[in-house]
């Protein structure tokens, strides 16, 4: 058959599967409805994976490519419950500020900064939010945590070293606390002390801070003196000198850690260390639980509304069996036939994706709109839904055309 006569066909059978549509909205309302649901998965799944993954890479790149983190706790998935062998991490000694500074003093190290976390309410006038989230960070932290301190000022080292009553808010503070008026140099009560607002955090947008609590960040000598919060999960991020390779200085860190802990050579290290691409490594591993539910859900969409095109094309064949008598005796080949019912189907599944692909864009709107997450869908997710949902047609399509195409002639003419 020749290159223009399957273009024809393929014209007609999509506007013949459009009719067949028309004609049988309820069987091929579940067909459409089952591809589309797939579609509309791994449409939204991907939208916000993929804006998942962009937070998280300018997250770690607000860090720097060198830097590195020690923690007390594993940066990795674990099956710790709760016995000395599954979790030994629970015994370790916890991170000091002492520690910290002599880090710092290494030549290959330019910046070490210490975190510690916990939560407080904060009370303005009359008004108060029962908890908000309280960082507390040494100096040189925005360097590391990226973001902006988009009004005024950061808190300064001799601040944090006098353990200053001073506190750096996010824009949900200002919003929900002071109505979204002026409120740096206002007077906020946190742990019944007086806090002066010294600057307004926004923090880069990552799935992982939404920007939906309220924040505090105060100096960690102030996180300690004055609001009490422990440093018993305190974490170090470590930043190199320029021109000093990162495994360099996490060998040299690993060293002077393991002096002040008076740990043997042969003794495990009692604490960890881990760089960004390990914890990339843990991101991907969690995704890769997403996309496998997503691959089983649209999976599941693609086989519903895979028999839902094997019965509606049944029916359809049944239904135009002295059509398909006719043109044989016209002279259409078997192939020109079934290559016209798997036109139809694809068309049928087709749809079905168009359906889920305008749905999910719809979603992936809200979600963009409505959250930190910069979901959008990546053009290869577009294409992929498309290709399966037109090779989910060829395939639950081939029972059917395969049976048109063998019809005899003559039986078919006399099909009532």
């Amino acid at each position: 058959m020749r290159f223009r006569d399957w273009i024809t066909n393929a014209f007609e059978g999509v506007l013949i599967a459009l009719d067949a549509i028309r004609s049988n909205k309820v069987r091929a309302g579940l067909t459409i409805l089952g591809i589309a649901v797939g579609v509309f998965v791994v449409t939204v799944m991907s939208a916000a994976v993929h804006g998942i993954n962009e937070g998280v890479s300018k997250s770690m790149a607000a860090a720097g490519p060198t830097t590195f983190f020690i923690t007390k706790w594993p940066a990795a998935i674990t099956s710790c419950t709760g016995s000395a062998d599954s979790c030994p991490w629970r015994r370790y000694p916890r991170l000091t500020l002492t520690m910290a500074k002599e880090i710092e003093r290494l030549p290959q190290v330019r910046a070490v900064t210490a975190h510690i976390g916990s939560s407080t309410s904060i009370k303005f006038m009359d008004r108060e939010l029962p908890s908000i989230q309280i960082d507390g960070y040494s100096s040189g932290w925005l360097d590391v945590q990226g973001g902006d301190i988009v009004e005024d000022r950061n808190f300064t080292e001799l601040e944090n070293e006098n353990a200053s009553n001073v506190v750096i808010i996010n824009e949900k503070v200002v919003e929900k606390l002071f109505l979204n008026e002026g409120s740096v140099g206002k007077e906020v009560r946190m742990n019944g002390q007086l806090f002066t607002v010294i600057g307004i955090y926004k923090p880069i947008a990552n799935a992982f801070d939404s920007g939906d609590r309220g924040k505090g960040i105060v100096p960690i000598g102030t996180a300690q003196r004055r609001l009490n919060v422990g440093i018993s999960w305190l974490d170090l991020t470590v930043k190199p000198r320029d021109g000093v390779k990162r495994d360099e200085a996490m060998d040299e860190v690993i060293a002077t850690m393991r002096i002040h802990r008076h740990l043997r050579p042969n003794d495990a290290n009692n604490f960890f260390v881990s760089t960004p691409e390990k914890l990339m490594e843990l991101y991907d591993r969690i995704v890769g639980v997403f996309f496998l539910v997503m691959i089983v859900l649209s999976a599941i969409g693609l086989l519903v509304g895979g028999i839902g095109v094997v019965a509606i094309m049944m029916i359809s064949v049944t239904e135009r069996t002295r059509e398909i008598g006719v043109r044989k005796a016209l002279g259409a080949t078997r192939g020109t036939i079934l290559w016209q019912f798997l036109v139809e189907a694809s068309t049928l599944t087709l749809v079905g994706a168009i359906a889920g692909l305008i749905i999910g864009g719809v979603i992936t709107l809200v979600i963009r709109s409505t959250t930190p997450i910069d979901a959008s869908t990546p053009p290869e997710a577009i294409i992929a839904a498309l290709g399966a949902s037109a090779f989910a047609g060829v395939v639950f399509g081939m029972l059917p055309a395969m049976k048109a195409s063998k019809l005899d002639p003559v039986e078919a003419l006399r099909y009532e």
